[in-house]
């Protein structure tokens, strides 16, 4: 596993350039036996039969950080810590998930195994694309598990996302006059109300030169959503002044019941669960899915990122006896 780890790392992949990494993954699991499908630079496995259960990692990763001292691509091990860009995010899961998926004997269940593009960006070509395609081959998904790094703790939910583009109107003029309307001052209480709920402003535009009045003031607001994206649309409209524009009303937040075999297998095995905060592929699936991994979602992002390679060693038994205590019970 770790040289599969530090031969990925090796690879950049950034979101829509996962070109060379799906090559070498394609190659590599014909290595292992599998006989992988792929659209874009998605890959999917199918094993067994009956009700499908999506198992997902991505390949894809941000751009590196500023304030790497390492060389993101150079993966190194010291004390037990794999350095590299992905290492956390998300190739601890993948490789693990890969593993996992060669030792596991569906009794009940079709698995499937996907390897997905674009997840850093929410892309069209990544999962959205490659589902449709999985479920022709394998029937519609009755659940799925999402791997991302929740230190093997189970994301029963996760927060959507919608992403504002904000503008503020006003009236040009001569800043020594009052005869202009400030689209600045315009902004100021929608942007006080956006903050009062939650919510955060993350990029702000306005102005021209020092002595001209600004007619536009254009902001950007990132919204982390708990219910369908469209209702809390519709909220904020209610409660701005300015003029909003969401870039995509389709990443919504997701839940799985307690009562589910997926939340009740994981129980059994005492792995506690939690509401994640962070978006990932379970906003394209429009079925019950959970969130597990190896690794830390506090690393993700970072500079110097790493895993411990313990925790992908963990990882791989734990997944096998979630899936027989899944089949037990589904």
């Amino acid at each position: 596993m770790t040289d599969l780890l530090q031969q990925l790392i090796a690879l950049p992949s950034p979101s829509r350039e996962e070109g060379a990494v799906a090559d070498f993954l394609e190659s590599r699991l014909r290595q292992y036996g599998l006989a992988p499908k792929r659209s874009g630079n998605n890959l999917w496995c199918v094993k067994g039969s009956g009700p499908a259960v999506l198992v997902d990692a991505h390949t894809d990763t941000v751009k590196p950080a500023p304030g790497w001292r390492r060389d993101p691509f150079r993966p190194v091990l010291e004390d037990g810590k794999l350095y590299g860009l992905g290492a956390n995010d998300d190739g601890g899961s993948l490789v693990a998930l890969i593993h996992f998926f060669l030792q596991a004997e569906p009794r009940k269940h079709t698995l499937v195994l996907s390897l997905s593009a674009e997840e850093e960006v929410s892309g069209h070509g990544g999962l959205e694309q490659a589902l449709p395609l999985m479920e022709a081959d394998a029937g519609p998904f009755c659940c799925g598990i999402i791997g991302e790094p929740t230190g093997m703790q189970l994301a029963v939910s996760e927060r959507g996302l919608l992403v504002l583009d904000c503008e503020s109107a006003g009236i040009a003029g001569h800043a020594a006059r009052t005869d202009g309307i400030n689209a600045i001052y315009e902004a100021l209480p929608d942007i006080a109300w956006f903050r009062e709920n939650g919510m955060q402003v993350t990029q702000i535009e306005a102005g021209t030169q020092h002595n001209v009045i600004p007619d536009r003031c254009r902001f950007v607001v990132d919204v982390r959503t708990v219910r369908d994206n469209t209702a809390v649309l519709a909220r904020i409209q209610e409660h701005v002044k300015c003029r909003v524009t969401p870039r995509s009303t389709r990443l919504h937040g997701s839940t799985i019941a307690p009562s589910h075999p997926l939340v009740k297998a994981a129980r059994s095995l005492g792995i506690s669960a939690f509401d994640s905060p962070t978006l990932s592929n379970q906003a394209l699936c429009r079925f019950p899915t959970v969130k597990l991994g190896p690794g830390d979602s506090a690393r993700s992002h970072s500079a110097d990122e790493y895993i411990l390679l313990r925790e992908v060693e963990e990882a791989v038994p734990l997944y096998l006896k979630l899936w027989q205590a899944y089949e037990n019970l589904g």
